[in-house]
């Protein structure tokens, strides 16, 4: 892992990328909160700043704390770079704390069975670990999400009675009984991203 305090290049991308109109706080679940002028702005500067970012700048984000790689998470799903799929379902897996969100939005805006397989391999992983609360409920709610775009059912055998949610719901502080409640924001959130990739890909054919 690479610290701002001691990696002047880092400090440089994160000038550059993560903090600009407090850019890596605006991501996620307060994006939805934005509208009119102050929403088209922000979602300008996201996509110019999708389109400077080397491939080279983004792996470095990625070996940052939270905010960097929520950033670099955002600024891969605008330019619909998939080839960092492979990193991101590292970086899910690792998780380390409640800080896996943007990742798993990215593997929503992917949209493929491959992506639905990582958050499948996180669900595995920390939703037995009933005293630790992550992203457990992020991360099934993009499962579901996926299901339905993708037509499967995979998230059924989580939900199933006495089953690995139910255990960790009933384990945990956890507030969100119903994953399907929490999956309205995935599919906003997804919807936005699907926006921005939309003005990506028209700034790039100049239309």
């Amino acid at each position: 892992m690479r610290h701002a305090g001691t990696d002047p290049e880092l400090m440089d991308l994160i000038r550059r990328f993560v903090t600009p109109g407090r850019r890596y706080l605006r991501l996620g679940g307060s994006s939805l909160r934005l509208s009119g002028p102050e929403r088209d702005l922000f979602m300008r500067e996201l996509v110019q700043a999708a389109g400077e970012i080397t491939p080279a700048e983004l792996g470095i984000l990625f070996e940052g704390g939270w905010r960097e790689r929520k950033t670099a998470s955002w600024l891969v799903v605008v330019a619909g770079r998939t080839e960092f799929r492979s990193r991101i379902g590292e970086l899910l897996l690792a998780s380390g704390g409640p800080y896996s969100g943007s990742s798993c939005i990215a593997l929503a805006a992917f949209g493929t069975s491959a992506d639905a397989d990582l958050l499948c391999e996180y669900l595995d992983r920390y939703l037995p670990q009933t005293d630790l609360v992550y992203d457990q409920t992020f991360a099934l709610s993009t499962l579901l999400h996926l299901d339905s775009v993708l037509g499967t059912e995979r998230a059924s055998r989580y939900l199933a009675a006495g089953g690995l949610w139910q255990q960790w719901t009933d384990a945990t502080s956890n507030t969100v009984r119903d994953p399907q409640e929490y999956r309205q924001v995935v599919d906003r959130l997804c919807s936005f991203a699907g926006e921005c990739a939309e003005l990506f890909a028209r700034t790039k054919t100049g239309r």
